[in-house]
């Protein structure tokens, strides 16, 4: 079985790298291609990731090319994690939303419009040559940022074979169980909402239904991503809230601390990329690999242990390191491949993806993308129902659907009207006068990328 893998000269190939490596045997996978346009990052980050994967399992064949059709011919799965524009669009997508006084968060902020308007076109490319050289029934998990929109428009493009993918519910799950001592993939729960806009509504450990305890548990607000909220807020949500709603819920204080800050989190990142590729650069990969480790592990746990940090003001504590050996815990590949293995065994498991409502939750449509828990049978992702949910949860909800929605088309139709309209519905932005300043703006930033908008 091939998987590729296209984006695989990013930062966090190796972390692709190594999930794929441990669950080879058992999915099947005996060929592995990461591509990426970028050759000079996949020179180093790409080869970082083919010696970690050979440490682990050296009988993947394992390939880098540039060559998107090569990497796609007879490919059973796809995973997609592209940044068209790379750090540095990044940067100019954030600020220009902050000078404006309006959160710049790439995924949630209005930074997530222009994002999108560099990336559906990418990926819409590389869908119709998963088209004409991929496996017939070969299955994209997307990764690439904003997911609710993209996801959205994806599909609203008629590729039906897209599905988005996000590590943060997972990961909440995974600091439940280290919370509780349990083993892992012990935890469940039942999600229902939108990428980065989602709500947990049961939590179970082992069978055992936790979430009230969870909110009811001091330590879950130092030692989880709870740490972003109030214990009050989570009691009146009745839920646990995915952390990006931190941006929905401290609206003020997110860009009060932004603004405030020395960096934004993509200047952070740039800085921080641009300076582990110089030093990488110097290293011979493949015959100095634990030099190029030690490098990549400084860096990468300075990236990881400021997450949300200028936003929040809260930092992360623990120290970061990255060991090969150590079992994978996940990430976003791990989702993936969750989704690969219940399909490869012919059995039923559930899974929080993106995919379509079709009824699941009351109030929107059919068509709408949302982040849901769903039942993976016969390779199929079927929603859970949950029907009628709380009022004011929902309300949020629909507000960022049809927000996603206008986004969607805008970008289908490349109308400058339906982008001004899904911004003035932004609840993070909610002015049509700040929505025309920033479509204008952010049409003129991206015109090399996405050509001229009506």
């Amino acid at each position: 079985m091939k998987l590729a893998v296209i984006g695989g000269g990013g930062v966090r190939s190796m972390f692709l790298a190594k999930s794929i490596a441990q669950k080879a045997a058992q999915l099947n996978i005996t060929e592995l291609v990461f591509m990426d346009n970028n050759e000079r990052k996949l020179a180093i980050y790409g080869k970082m990731a083919q010696q970690v994967a050979r440490r682990i399992n050296d009988k993947i064949d394992f390939s880098l090319t540039c060559d998107a059709a090569e990497a796609l011919t007879d490919a059973d799965y796809v995973i997609t994690t592209i940044r068209v524009g790379e750090d540095d669009m990044r940067v100019k997508d954030e600020r220009i939303a902050l000078s404006k006084g309006v959160l710049g968060q790439e995924t949630t902020g209005a930074a997530g419009l222009s994002f999108a308007m560099r990336s559906v076109d990418a990926l819409a490319g590389y869908c119709e040559l998963i088209k004409k050289y991929s496996k017939p029934g070969c299955k994209v998990f997307n990764f690439t940022n904003p997911a609710g929109v993209v996801s959205q428009t994806l599909r609203d493009m008629g590729y039906d074979f897209t599905y988005g993918i996000c590590d943060a519910p997972s990961g909440m799950l995974r600091t439940f169980e280290k919370l509780y001592g349990a083993k892992e993939g012990s935890a469940r729960g039942e999600v229902y909402g939108l990428n980065h806009l989602s709500y947990f509504s049961s939590v179970r450990i082992d069978g055992r239904e936790v979430m009230h305890e969870i909110i009811e548990n001091d330590r879950a607000y130092t030692e989880t991503d709870l740490r972003y909220f109030d214990k009050s807020l989570l009691r009146e949500r009745n839920a646990i809230l995915n952390e990006y709603l931190y941006y929905f819920y401290y609206r003020e204080k997110a860009v009060a601390n932004i603004l405030n800050a020395p960096q934004t989190r993509g200047e952070q990142i740039a800085e921080i990329n641009r300076r582990m590729t110089a030093e990488l650069e110097q290293i011979d990969i493949e015959n100095d690999f634990d030099k190029a480790l030690a490098v990549f592990e400084y860096w990468y746990g300075e990236r990881e242990n400021n997450y949300m940090a200028a936003e929040s003001g809260v930092k992360r504590q623990t120290k970061w390191h990255f060991d090969i050996y150590e079992k994978d815990d996940g990430g976003y590949a791990g989702v993936a491949l969750n989704f690969i293995g219940i399909e490869q065994s012919g059995g039923v498991d559930s899974m929080i993806l993106c995919v379509p409502n079709n009824g699941a939750i009351e109030g929107l449509l059919d068509t709408d993308v949302v982040e849901i828990t769903c039942d993976i049978r016969d390779g199929k992702a079927i929603p859970h129902v949950f029907g009628k949910v709380d009022e004011q949860n929902l309300e949020l909800i629909r507000r960022v659907k049809i927000y996603e929605r206008l986004a969607s088309e805008a970008i289908r139709t490349k109308s400058r009207t339906k982008a001004i309209e899904a911004l003035t519905l932004h609840p993070l932005v909610a002015s049509y006068s700040l929505a025309t300043e920033l479509v204008d703006e952010y049409l003129a930033h991206n015109k090399d990328y996405t050509g001229e908008w009506k």
